[in-house]
């Protein structure tokens, strides 16, 4: 398999952090020194090459990442299965805490859900191989290395999947912006759960949202009657948290 590219201080700090398997660094000449002096270190410690080049050649290899004058070529990126998500729960000793995108098709907003999935606990984040957004360097990047931390799995039929998490015993709630009850009304947070975050523009598909346990919408005070996939996604997985962390 090719390698991949990934670009940025916190991305390659953590692939390198991680143990993830890394063929080559690059350097810009012209970097900044406190940005790199922690990679450089880290680097030589996993005896991983580092070449200084000319930032044009940094900027040939991702184009479309602000590589901040640090990219390295790391082996594939492995997905996860949803057993070794929930296996991960179970040895934490934790409930399952689980995120299922239906259909996010912006990398920014996929590395995004991924950094905040991180902060709140969850186990793992799955999502459809077909229509939707990838792990990519701008996944790694918009996610500060967050992707080497948070298990992804890939599904070939989500809908199965969530009928699979329900014969766990697995709660599986989807955000609405039609629903009724809002986040900080429903008391199914503390339990085994699976959030779903519907499209960037069309929300959840019809299929997906029949198969939720419950929907649930966040509250809306403004003119404007929506927020961006991941800043919504970031609201219910604090509120997660919140709820489980508040004492019995």
């Amino acid at each position: 398999m090719e390698e991949e590219m990934i670009a940025g201080k916190h991305s390659v700090t953590e692939a390198l952090r991680s143990g993830r398997s890394i063929n080559k660094i690059w350097i810009s000449e012209n970097a900044q020194k406190h940005l790199i002096l922690p990679i450089i270190a880290e680097a030589k410690k996993r005896g991983v090459v580092i070449q200084q080049v000319d930032k044009r050649k940094l900027d040939q290899l991702v184009p479309d990442v602000q590589h901040q004058g640090v990219v390295a070529q790391v082996a594939p990126y492995e997905y996860a299965e949803v057993d070794d998500i929930l296996a991960i729960a179970e040895q934490k000793g934790e409930v399952p805490f689980l995120i299922l995108l239906d259909e996010i098709e912006d990398p920014h907003n996929l590395g995004s859900i991924l950094r905040t999935a991180d902060c709140t606990g969850a186990h793992g984040v799955i999502i459809p191989k077909r229509r939707s957004a990838q792990v990519t360097a701008t996944v790694s990047k918009t996610s500060a290395g967050a992707v080497e931390y948070v298990p992804v799995a890939q599904v070939t039929n989500l809908g199965q999947t969530i009928d699979k998490l329900k014969e766990l015993g697995i709660w599986v709630v989807g955000t609405d912006v039609e629903a009724v009850q809002e986040i900080y009304e429903t008391d199914v947070f503390v339990g085994p759960l699976a959030v779903v975050v519907g499209n960037e523009g069309k929300g959840m598909g019809r299929l997906i949202r029949e198969k939720c346990d419950v929907l649930v919408k966040l509250p809306m005070a403004g003119k404007i009657n929506s927020l961006n996939a991941s800043v919504a996604a970031g609201v219910v997985m604090y509120e997660v948290l919140r709820q489980r962390r508040k004492p019995e």
